[in-house]
């Protein structure tokens, strides 16, 4: 079942609609912000990436929004070029250092085999069109180069955690899921595998205790955490909500 439309600054949105992007601008970089939980992940997504094995290496972020990954990819030496559909995203993501393509994650305007590393964090749900995605990030790969990605699973458990606790969350913003485009594991991974891609998924979830007091926090409007010292995304045994990915494209 669909979320409700969203109303947002008097406009009514359907979930998934990419304009709530750009009404949420402002919210990017807030460590207490309606994206804070997308600061969390990009810095575990960002500790699956290895320090770069060549010079020039290349790591596309595939619906890299505003950059949070960028801080993270600090000393790692790679050149850190971000794809997304929406532009003012894209500016904040500029201006920390990301070299930016207004691009769609279906249709990337970049060459076959151009990246050592392709990053797909928070996106797949977010595409009409996932397998195509897949698609595109693993033909960005070169031989031998490395796929890291983070998304919900397509199951009751996800649904109800993601979507009908978490948007009623100060981390999640609500509306921003359509539940219909969560992403099954199982055909991720098969998925991954047509494109010469093998990849391992593991569970993973927000730190309990540090998650409360960050909530405790924001509900009393105290200070929250600056960037290194939010909560932490731990693993987890169950794949059944939130999951990573890491994956390495065959020869």
């Amino acid at each position: 079942m669909r979320n409700g439309p969203v109303a947002t600054r008097g406009r009514v949105l359907s979930p998934n609609d990419p304009r709530q992007y750009d009404e949420l601008a402002g919210e990017w970089w807030r460590p207490d912000g309606a994206f804070a939980m997308l600061h969390w992940l990009a810095r575990a997504r960002a500790a699956l990436v290895p320090p770069a094995g060549r010079p020039d290496a290349l790591l596309v972020d595939l619906g890299c929004g505003a950059g949070l990954l960028a801080p993270h990819l600090v000393g790692k030496g790679y050149r850190h070029v971000g794809v997304d559909l929406t532009r003012s995203a894209l500016a904040q993501a500029a201006a920390h250092g990301v070299t930016v393509v207004n691009g769609d994650a279906t249709a990337v305007p970049l060459a076959d085999g151009c990246a050592d590393v392709v990053a797909a964090g928070e996106l797949l749900e977010h595409v009409p069109d996932w397998r195509r995605a897949v698609a595109e990030a693993c033909r960005l790969l070169r031989p031998g180069g490395l796929l890291v990605l983070d998304t919900l699973n397509d199951t009751a458990l996800s649904r109800l955690v993601a979507v009908h606790l978490g948007e009623r969350l100060p981390t999640v913003p609500r509306g921003i899921h359509d539940p219909q485009l969560f992403v099954d594991e199982r055909e991720l991974i098969a998925e991954c595998a047509r494109h010469g891609v093998t990849l391992r998924t593991r569970g993973i979830r927000p730190g309990l205790r540090g998650t409360l007091a960050w909530l405790v926090r924001r509900v009393r409007g105290g200070p929250t955490p600056t960037s290194g010292r939010e909560p932490r995304i731990r693993p987890t045994w169950s794949t059944a909500v939130l999951y990573q990915g890491r994956g390495v494209r065959h020869g």
